[in-house]
């Protein structure tokens, strides 16, 4: 059976605009989360996101930026990062065996809401042509494939929070298979926009600002949470098969071991013990791995009320004992829930967990939930680590759940 390598990793985010530069900046719990910038948040009852703070003008030429949303612009920056990152170098025999496979929960969710101010607010009778173009879904993997001539399967996933870990997942899925050899992967999305906030302020699921620092807003596992950050960024991945990639000489940060993907089928919002424990067991069952394998653990963490109590009785569920012997980090505390792209960016956090023998905290836990018992690696990142093997959890709405599992080669 082919086994799939991670060969090149990009990030976009709140919290760093490469992936080592996150990935330090949350091992030293620094948060990304700030006051909304946008002269929007005026008319807003939430006053915090997780923004990309990254001049886009120095990445495209003034006719591009007219035709890519800001998810498309976020996609192209972490796509071209990994693909850099990964040496790579393709036949035209080889592109052919080459794709895509991307993630967003939404597209082009900046475009809509200028488009439907330009209807709705400024009443005018003609919108851009390129509107079309720059909210589809699939806008991003096609600016990819076309970026780099990759031929092969370019395909877009929308399941929520957990678009960009099942685009990852069934892209390993597909080099493991051998129907292609290789795939980039990964999600994007930028949701901080005046209506993508209204919509999410009214279901009533927003952190409220901290009182002290707007900074520790977002509390998972926390007693005093109140809800998760809105946040925007994009991660890639570019996965290979092994031998290719070791032939080649590539630098391999670890191996995509086992995938799980399951639908809760009870609920479009609220989510179910059972279908988190299936995914977690697949992923294992997948990787032939058994419950004291796993080093790490990149959960989910939302900070909402019911997200962080479920995924901790999955996660006993579904590890037993071992469960409370591993160390648990919700990122999410600093970068903010990324929505589509949330899955992808924990995916290279996780890699490079193993990479640095290193995880990064929960920050802002000062007060634990007595419900959530486990350990969640309070506020200070461990070093020197011998994480070998690791696991991020991606639970959406929708109850679309998926984890995967990655481990040093």
């Amino acid at each position: 059976m082919r086994k799939v390598a991670v060969t090149g990793i990009g990030i976009v985010s709140p919290v760093g605009n490469t992936a080592y530069e996150a990935f330090g900046n949350l091992m030293e719990g620094k948060s990304g989360v700030r006051r909304i910038t946008a002269d929007f948040a005026k008319q807003l009852s939430t006053t915090i996101a997780a923004e990309v703070f990254l001049n886009v003008s120095e990445h495209f030429s003034v006719k591009q930026l007219r035709n890519f949303d800001r998810t498309t612009q976020l996609a192209l920056i972490a796509s071209g990062q990994a693909w850099g990152d990964s040496g790579i170098a393709l036949s035209d025999e080889e592109r052919e065996r080459s794709g895509v496979y991307f993630g967003t929960g939404l597209g082009g969710a900046v475009t809509i809401d200028e488009v439907s101010y330009q209807l709705y607010k400024k009443e005018v009778s003609r919108i851009s042509p390129l509107s079309v173009t720059k909210i589809m879904s699939n806008a991003s993997a096609s600016h990819i494939s076309i970026q780099y001539g990759l031929g092969g399967p370019c395909l877009t996933f929308s399941t929520a929070c957990s678009s960009s870990a099942v685009a990852i997942g069934e892209a390993y899925r597909h080099i493991k298979a051998g129907f292609a050899d290789v795939i980039v992967a990964g999600g994007t999305e930028s949701l901080v926009t005046y209506s993508s906030i209204k919509a999410w302020e009214s279901l009533g699921v927003l952190a409220l600002e901290d009182n002290g620092d707007p900074a520790a807003s977002c509390k998972p596992f926390s007693n005093d949470r109140t809800g998760f950050v809105l946040g925007e960024g994009s991660a890639v991945v570019v996965l290979e098969e092994m031998e290719r990639a070791k032939k080649r000489g590539a630098t391999i940060y670890g191996e995509v071991a086992g995938y799980g993907s399951t639908a809760d089928a009870c609920h479009i919002t609220g989510p179910s013990i059972d279908g988190q424990v299936r995914a977690i067991r697949q992923a294992l069952e997948e990787a032939s791995l058994g419950t004291d394998a796993i080093d790490y653990i990149n959960a989910h963490g939302t900070a909402t009320s019911a997200n962080d109590v479920i995924e901790t009785l999955a996660l006993k569920k579904a590890l037993g004992g071992m469960a409370y012997s591993i160390p648990v980090s919700s990122t999410k505390s600093m970068h903010g829930h990324l929505m589509g792209a949330a899955g992808a960016v924990e995916f290279v956090i996780t890699l490079l967990s193993i990479a640095n023998k290193a995880v990064p905290p929960t920050a802002h836990l000062k007060m634990p939930d007595p419900e959530c018992d486990l350990d969640y690696v309070p506020n200070t990142g461990r070093t020197g680590l011998n994480v070998r093997t690791a696991m991020t959890d991606s639970f959406a709405f929708g109850g679309t759940n998926a984890v995967l599992i990655v481990r040093k080669v």
